[in-house]
């Protein structure tokens, strides 16, 4: 039977697996019945991305309880795919999270403990990495500890499976069956680390995966030989915002020949803490404070950040008034996208049948982009494993070559090597695109402003719409069912001409009352199309407790453009109510 929360917080205190801290801790809230009920109603989800929550004791945190208790579910998982799955092992990374070193040797433990080879990593590194590494050594399986861009509270334990994707869900599912007929105390298997080690059951990976995995990079270099006399000239700023991208970005950005790479000295030390910013996240242009203030010292034209696990990229560049602003993730891609397809045909290494690839709340824009360079552009759901599993459709069918893949939230790939975003990859190619624009007496702030004159001024805005809480997770449920079965008539007064449901992969023209089916479905998404053209998107985060809400517009002009932007704005604002 089912223990209920209570129940649950008395199982936990009696065991005698935890530390004096985390019996502590828990004694602590003793009598309060919002925080038991919060530590102990449910345990982390885990999906295709894993598990990511606050760090503390008990079943809804991420402790090292906890990262047993789900590795023993994914040893079980690789045990159940046969001797060859063990052998062939899991790859095993961390970021610079407080705790991260210690939940990523306790899960090596655990798939030792179970006889499965574990190739861990000597330190932190990037998360692209892992993907590469799976690849690279043939892996069954990775697993890498991490929460992203999430506030220093947080730390996560995010899986991949044999192609470098992100897990899949039938073997999360599984996953999810073993943790439920799993004891969260008596349950893992355990083994002395460096027992396995000596045994060949742990093997460390260092700077021989490193040169592999930059090797590898490197070769998505497009037009590095027609600007050796500008990138030794260009002046970059980079913060790894105290990350995993502190040594393999710079490297990257040395082999490409850019001389003057200049790092903000106070972010390049590995804190978990994150002690220089708010939060360690690209998209938040305040966490660039440092790095902004190096730039101005030294007449440098673009900083680069990437976030603790160097999977996203974000860029602060100068305008022409000499003021430093941020891109978007959606206008870096286009950029990216527009030099790639450029860049490629002036090599004469364009494939024949070329393909992009964006998410749904991804601009339009890039959609433009492509078609007027016959490239074809294709959609798939939120989150790199749709892109990856896209990908892999085109190497299994051969309709496509794809040349990049990338979305919204500052998420980008090109090249074969791994199958997740990869930041050192996309820092590369960006620094390598400045200089190509450079070259031109152009930066990239000018480009895009071409970009715009060419193509129409496009627009995006995404607003996040926190629910925290057991409660909060009621709100979000209740938010999209509303929308679901209620859709608005219209949105800061623009109708709403259809409505696109991503559950079951239907479109409702709402004039006609047609519905048709969609290509894609099964995930929790309305998409509302407005009569100016306009798209108006909410989904529930798959990582944290919020609804998110992407606003994709166009206008004659700039203003215009801003003007709808600010209408629909405000009436996100209103969903919560």
């Amino acid at each position: 039977m089912a223990r209920d929360y209570n129940q649950e917080y008395e199982y936990w205190l009696a065991s005698g697996a935890l530390s004096g801290a985390e019996r502590a801790e828990l004694e602590g809230i003793r009598g309060d019945d919002a925080q038991i009920k919060d530590r102990f109603f449910a345990p982390l989800a885990f999906g295709t991305a894993g598990l990511r929550g606050v760090m503390g004791a008990g079943l809804n945190r991420m402790n090292v309880h906890v990262v047993r208790h789900t590795t023993q579910a994914m040893a079980n998982l690789v045990a159940g795919e046969g001797a060859e799955a063990c052998e062939r092992g899991v790859a095993v990374c961390h970021d610079s999270r407080n705790l991260s070193r210690e939940f990523a040797v306790e899960t090596a433990r655990v798939l030792a403990a179970n006889g499965i080879k574990v190739r861990l990593f000597e330190g932190l590194r990037p998360t692209p990495e892992l993907s590469f590494a799976i690849r690279h050594y043939g892996c069954t399986a990775g697993i890498n500890i991490t929460a992203s861009h999430n506030p220093k509270e947080y730390n996560g334990y995010k899986v991949y499976w044999s192609d470098g994707a992100q897990m899949p869900p039938r073997h999360a599912d599984i996953v999810c069956a073993e943790r439920d007929r799993t004891d969260m105390f008596a349950g893992p298997k355990l083994c002395d680390f460096d027992s396995a080690a000596a045994d060949g059951l742990i093997v460390t990976m260092g700077k021989e995966t490193d040169d592999a995995y930059l090797d590898a990079v490197m070769t998505q270099s497009v037009s590095a030989g027609s600007i050796g006399d500008v990138a030794a000239q260009f002046r970059l700023v980079y913060t790894p915002f105290h990350g995993a991208g502190h040594i393999l970005v710079p490297e990257a950005l040395a082999r490409l020949g850019i001389k003057n790479v200049l790092c903000v000295a106070e972010q390049m030390t590995m804190d978990g803490d994150f002690p220089t910013v708010k939060s360690p996240n690209p998209e938040d242009k305040a966490g660039f404070a440092l790095a902004i203030a190096l730039a101005k010292e030294n007449g440098a034209d673009l900083i680069i950040g990437t976030d603790p696990d160097c999977d996203r990229a974000g860029i602060i560049l100068r305008d022409r008034g000499s003021e430093y602003i941020t891109l978007s993730g959606n206008q870096v891609g286009v950029l990216l996208l527009d030099y790639l397809i450029r860049a490629r045909r002036e090599a004469g290494t364009l494939p024949e049948k070329p393909a992009a690839l964006k998410t749904v709340v991804t601009t339009e824009m890039a959609r433009a982009v492509a078609r007027a360079q016959g490239v074809d552009m294709f959609d798939t759901f939120t989150g790199f494993k749709f892109l990856a599993e896209k990908i892999y459709e085109f190497e299994r069918t051969g309709s496509h070559k794809y040349i990049f893949a990338y979305e919204e939230s500052y998420g980008y790939l090109a090249g074969d090597h791994c199958r997740d975003k990869d930041a050192v990859v996309a820092s590369m190619l960006i620094a390598e695109m400045a200089c190509w624009y450079a070259a031109q007496n152009m930066t990239l702030y000018d480009a895009m402003e071409a970009l715009y004159e060419k193509y129409g001024f496009y627009g995006e805005t995404t607003l996040n719409l926190v629910m925290p809480g057991l409660s909060g997770m009621e709100k979000m449920a209740a938010l999209m069912k509303k929308l679901r079965e209620n859709p608005p008539e219209s949105v800061g007064g623009a109708k709403v001409r259809a409505v696109r449901d991503y559950l079951p992969g239907v479109r409702t023209d709402r004039s006609t009352g047609t519905r048709e089916d969609m290509e894609l479905r099964g995930s929790d998404v309305i998409y509302l199309e407005l009569d100016d053209g306009t798209s108006f998107i909410v989904r529930p985060s798959g990582t944290e407790p919020k609804v998110k809400v992407y606003i994709l517009a166009k206008g004659a002009t700039r203003a215009k453009r801003d003007e709808k932007l600010r209408a629909y704005a405000a009436f996100a604002d209103t969903l919560s109510a």
